[in-house]
Formats: structure tokens, C-alpha cells, sequence
């Protein structure tokens, strides 16, 4: 034995496996495992709050499940395949949906020929996990039965009586549709071994917190933060600024009900400051993009009011957080000491600007930057309801413990936004505590305050959550990807000149081989064989912009699923898949309603855009997964050999 620690541990394993059948045995298991196919990997980014579309790409897995069903059903008629799918995809309304058009005798015969098309499918998914795996996802409910269906002896002589045996009791006990719907659910968990969500669940769409809910009791799922992310973790930590900024962005988007609805947060106190200062303000620049949601002309004009008037708090405060955090670089952003009050006009880098709106009845010009006693009273309700809220904390832990600033994955590298550069391609840096970092350096340390911010917020004293802020709108934040954010000059200034906003040079250098290839190197992935996977940029490939980028070397996958991009964006989404024999990009026609596909029985058009085979199948040992498994049977054998040279006793019973 190498060392006393060593032997510890040894110990320590030894209570786990008693004896050497109960080592051998789990050696034995890990061995096949390890063997067994890669797991299909799932990668989506910017979903921003569209939990539909979101919800119906996990269903049917991104279109794989229609393709499953065309290998093992070829002969079934489009009509025939289709309403399979939606019977795997939406079990409980399809039941609904037949009970109703079909009368009795027939609707039985009809869920039991769906029940067994769904069992031959499941042991098709199910046919490269173990039976420990398969154990863990079946429903209790129904374990037994799904199992025999799954494992029974492809030479049992009537294979056909022994389905109809277990389905006689099934439907004699009046559980076809419970099984049904557990069927459906089993196939679509296997589909997707993990998933990983490439950043922003939070921004302009209507439901956030219900794709939090959802992602909260997936089985396997990590996140790389997006800078919306951020500015939600920022506001559950009780950043000030990062509170306004969600409140903009709500109100600008007219999703405030995420707030009033979905996490019960009382905008009222907002609301009716908003109509005592801003009452006759028509609020122009202020009124909500509403997209295709048709909305009231009064609570139109109210979102405005309250827009403006947190926009107006956001701006305020601001100025303390960049004035304690010289490093930011984000001087450039103190636009309310650059008016002329009396001219209406603006001097911003030695221009002038005529400003569109004059009416700023809480801005004391000679200390623009001060919060009245009402906005102060707002800011602290507003503070108290985002730190105590239950959901919205349970929501963001769940961020931090399962997201981070980047992944390396199965020897790909993901990110959401982008890797700060200079002009000349070198790594953009930031201090941090009087230490300089960059590159990978510059990920792990923002990941790093982000969370001690988190932890310490209900520390009034603690500046550490003004990272978040950064992360929001720094010019060398990984997660902004441009070099300063014109919130201000949008809503005030007509002069679009004064809008653009420049992207970082991380989007102009990207496809450059040395620069590339230094971008591997620093974050220790494989220029041969690994891939960037990252979204932040919307962009449609039926137009012809190109998501895959670097000769295949980088996947951009942000395919515009929120519907405020409809006018730009004529698709609603991609999806990266990686599987044991090639990773695909497929991009999703536009999501409508659910109802409506399951009506139509139609599902949403999935076009492969990119199939990168790989040169061998991937199996287990080739995966992060698998290095662990190897390090676990490393360990295993080594308690073997102390069991068998009596350095550690058996326990037997």
C-alpha cells in the first residue's frame, strides 16, 4: 500500500463492498457500463422564458423520437406514425382526445394497439443503458410490468399471449391510461441522456420560472449562465442595480406577470409611484414591446410609466457601484451629469444630442445621481421581495449549483457569450482583488465572486454582488460580448448613430487558426477533436447566417426561440444533438401552440443541418463519465487486492 491515506480510504470503501463477491460483482457491473454506447447529449441555448417551445423540444427530442419511430415502424402510414408520436409527446391530452372521438369499442382496441407500438419503442431506447439505469427511470408505479415487457426472452414461445396476458390485466384494472402515460414519459427520459442549457432561460418571454420548475426535476442538466441569467442571480442576491434591470427588461417586454404571478412579487408600490410622477408622461420610448400579445391601451400605458420610472432608479444607482469599482471600466455609462437640463441636450464623447423626453421630475439636476425618499422606499420593498422570496431563492440556488460561467464536457468547451479579446487577438484581462486575470483565469474568478456574492446577500455591507452587474454590462465580461450597452441612448436619443453597439473582438477573430488554437489550448480541449458550443448572438441559417463556424469547430446555437425575434428570426430555435455516432444540428420550424399541434397531430418541421460522424462510435470510456467509472474501478481493484492479501478483512456475515 502506497500510503496511510491510501489505506484509509480503502477502508472507507471497504463498509460500501463487504467482501470480495460484493467488489467482484460491482467491478463486473462498472466494466459494462463503461462499455456500453455514449449517452444522447442535448444542447439548447437561449430560451428566454418560452416554456412551450422549450417543453416541446425536451418531448419530443428535438424531432429524434419521430425519426425512432421511422426506423422501427416503417410500415406505418404517416397519419399512423404521427399520432404515435403525440401519444409519446402528449399522453394525457391524446387520451383525452380519443376518449372523445372514438366510442368504446373501439377507443379500447386503440389504446391497446398504441400501448404496444410504446413498449417495442421503449426497449428500442432503452437497448444501450444498463438495467440499473433502466431501474432508476421507470416509474415506480409500474416498474415491475415495464420491466418484464422490456427483458422478456426474445425465444419465449408466444411472445404475442405473454404481451396480451400483462395487457388483459392492465386494461381488467382499468390502468391503460395511467401505464400509458408513464410509458410516454419513460421513452422521452431515455431519449435525452443529459441536457445542457447553454444560457439565458430568463429575458423577454412570458415564462421563466416554469421552465425553472421543469429543469428543476429533470434528471440530468446543467446550465452555463447567460447574462440574463445573471442579472436574475443578481437580483435574488439583492443587487440593487440588477433588481432595476430585471424590471426594465420585464416591463419592456411586457412580461411582468414572471413577476406578479409567477413569484408573487407586489409591483403595486411601483406601479403607483410610477402614475403619481409619471401621470400625464405619454412615455414614448418607454411603451412595452409587446410582440404578438395584444394587450390593454390603460395597462399599456401603466408598463410604460413603470418602465420609465425604473429605468430612471436604474440609471441612479449605477453611479455608486461604478464609482467603487474603478476596474469595471464602465465610467462611460454616468450619463445624467453629462444633461443639460435646461437645453435638453446630452454631450456624450464631445457630441451633442438633442434629447427626445424632458420630463424628469425625480432627477435633481444639480445631484442627478441621488434616489428621493419615494425611490429609496421603492428600491428596499423591491430589495426585501426579490431576497424573500422562496420560489425566485430556490430557483437561483438551483443556478449556482448546477450552472456555472463555463463546462468542459465530454471535451468540448461551453460557454453562453464569448472569450473577452483585445484588438490584437491576446485575451482580455480584469482585476480581481488586486490580482489580474484573463482567459480561462478570468472565467473561474467572475464564477467565483458571483457565488460569494450570492452567499453573503443578505449582507447589506457586501459589494461583491456589483459583479453581477458587471457580468450584465462590463466591456470585458464573458457573458455581454460587446464593448459598452447603450440602454440610455436607446430610449433617449433619436440618432441611432449614438444606439451601435460594438461586439466584442471575440466575434471577429473567432474562426483565426492561431487565435483558435490558443483559445483550446488555454481551457485544455482537443483542437482536433473538440467543439465550442456557446448562443448570446441570434442567428437563422435559412437566411444564411451560419451557425457553425471554425470548419466545424464552433456551434452557435442561438436560433431565436423567443417570439419577440419573429420579425427577425424566421426559425424558432436549434438544437445540438450529440449522440454515440455524430453530433447534428437541427433547426426547429417555429413553435405555435401546443394545442394546436396536438389538434393537427403536426408535429413542428426539424431539419439536420450538419451531421459531424465521428471516426469510431463513442462509448462510455471515451466520456467524462467514464473517466470517473475507470477511476472507480481503479479504486475497486485495489480493495480486491487488499481483500485477497488479507490487508483488509471481509465482513462476512
Amino acid at each position: 500500500m502506497e500510503n496511510t491515506y491510501e489505506l484509509k480510504y480503502l477502508n472507507l470503501l471497504a463498509k460500501e463492498y463487504k467482501t470480495v463477491q460484493e467488489v467482484s460483482t460491482e467491478l463486473i457491473n462498472l466494466t459494462a457500463i463503461l462499455n456500453l454506447p455514449k449517452g444522447t447529449e442535448h444542447f439548447i441555448s437561449d430560451i428566454h422564458g418560452e416554456y412551450e417551445t422549450f417543453n416541446h423540444f425536451l418531448k419530443n427530442g428535438s424531432g429524434v423520437i419521430r425519426g425512432k419511430i421511422d426506423i422501427i415502424y416503417p410500415n406505418l402510414s404517416v397519419t399512423e406514425k404521427n399520432t404515435l408520436a403525440f401519444f409519446i409527446y402528449y399522453p394525457k391530452q391524446m387520451v383525452i382526445k380519443y376518449k372523445e372521438k372514438l366510442d368504446n369499442e373501439a377507443y379500447l382496441p386503440f389504446i391497446r394497439e398504441q400501448l404496444i407500438h410504446l413498449i417495442e419503442i421503449s426497449k428500442y431506447v432503452s437497448q444501450k443503458y444498463t438495467k440499473s439505469k433502466i431501474r432508476k427511470s421507470l416509474p415506480k408505479s409500474f416498474a415491475y410490468i415495464i420491466q418484464e415487457l422490456l427483458y422478456e426472452s426474445s425465444s419465449m414461445v408466444d411472445k404475442k399471449a405473454y404481451y396480451n396476458a400483462i395487457l388483459d390485466a392492465i386494461f381488467n384494472t382499468k390502468r391503460e391510461r395511467s401505464f400509458l402515460i408513464e410509458l410516454s414519459y419513460f421513452i422521452q427520459r431515455l431519449t435525452i441522456d443529459r441536457l445542457h442549457i447553454v444560457g439565458d432561460i430568463f429575458d423577454r418571454g412570458p415564462n421563466a420560472h416554469l421552465v425553472l420548475n421543469k429543469i428543476l426535476k429533470y434528471h440530468s442538466v446543467d446550465i452555463e449562465w447567460g447574462n440574463h441569467d445573471v442579472l436574475w442571480m443578481g437580483a435574488a442576491s439583492g443587487s440593487e442595480v440588477s433588481i432595476c434591470n430585471v424590471l426594465r427588461i420585464s416591463s419592456r417586454y411586457n412580461t411582468l406577470d414572471t413577476l406578479e404571478e409567477g413569484y408573487g412579487i407586489n409591483l403595486l408600490p411601483l406601479a403607483t409611484f410610477a402614475n403619481k410622477f409619471y401621470g400625464d408622461d405619454p412615455c414614448i420610448s418607454f411603451l412595452p414591446k409587446n410582440g404578438t400579445l395584444k394587450i390593454d391601451k390603460d395597462k399599456e400605458l401603466l408598463v410604460a410609466k413603470m418602465h420609465k420610472a425604473i429605468s430612471i432608479m436604474q440609471f441612479k444607482l449605477e453611479h455608486k457601484v461604478i464609482k467603487r469599482n474603478p476596474h469595471f471600466n464602465l465610467e462611460n455609462r454616468l450619463l445624467l451629469d453629462k444633461i443639460d437640463y435646461k437645453d435638453n441636450t446630452i454631450t456624450i464623447h464631445n457630441k451633442i444630442y438633442k434629447l427626445n423626453d424632458n420630463n424628469f421630475p425625480t432627477i435633481n439636476p444639480s445631484s442627478p445621481y441621488e434616489l428621493t425618499k419615494e425611490e429609496s422606499d421603492i428600491i428596499h420593498h423591491l430589495r426585501e421581495a426579490f431576497l424573500n422570496n422562496d420560489l425566485l431563492q430556490t430557483h437561483v440556488k438551483f443556478l449556482f449549483q448546477n450552472g456555472a460561467m463555463h463546462l468542459k464536457y465530454n471535451n468540448n468547451l461551453l460557454f453562453h457569450g464569448c472569450i473577452p479579446l483585445n484588438d490584437d487577438g491576446t485575451f482580455s484581462s480584469l482585476i480581481i482583488n488586486n490580482e489580474e486575470y484573463q482567459g480561462k483565469s478570468l472565467f473561474d474568478n467572475l464564477d467565483k465572486m458571483a457565488r460569494v456574492g450570492y452567499l453573503n446577500r443578505y449582507n447589506k455591507t457586501n459589494i461583491d454582488k456589483d459583479y453581477f452587474v458587471f457580468l450584465w454590462q462590463g466591456g470585458n465580461s464573458p457573458l455581454f460580448g460587446k464593448k459598452a450597452m447603450k440602454t440610455f441612448e436607446r430610449y433617449f436619443i433619436d440618432d441611432k448613430t449614438s444606439h451601435k453597439e460594438e461586439k466584442n473582438n471575440y466575434f471577429l477573430l473567432r474562426e483565426d487558426e492561431t487565435i483558435l488554437k490558443m483559445i483550446y489550448k488555454e481551457f485544455g480541449i482537443d483542437y482536433n477533436t473538440s467543439k465550442i458550443i456557446n448562443g448570446h448572438v441570434p442567428n437563422d441559417i435559412s437566411v444564411g447566417d451560419r451557425p457553425i463556424l471554425a470548419g466545424g469547430r464552433i456551434y452557435a446555437i442561438d436560433g431565436g426561440m423567443s417570439k419577440q425575434y419573429m420579425a427577425k428570426i424566421s426559425i424558432g430555435g436549434y438544437t445540438l444533438v450529440s449522440d454515440s455516432y455524430m453530433i447534428s444540428l437541427i433547426s426547429h420550424e417555429r413553435f405555435t401552440s401546443k394545442n394546436k399541434l396536438i389538434d393537427q397531430e403536426r408535429d413542428i418541421i426539424s431539419i439536420k443541418h450538419s451531421r459531424d460522424m465521428n471516426l469510431d462510435r463513442e462509448y462510455m470510456y471515451n466520456t467524462d463519465k467514464g473517466v470517473v467509472l475507470q477511476e472507480n474501478i481503479n479504486d475497486l481493484y485495489k480493495l480486491l487486492g487488499a481483500y485477497r492479501t488479507g490487508l483488509i478483512k471481509e465482513k462476512l456475515k
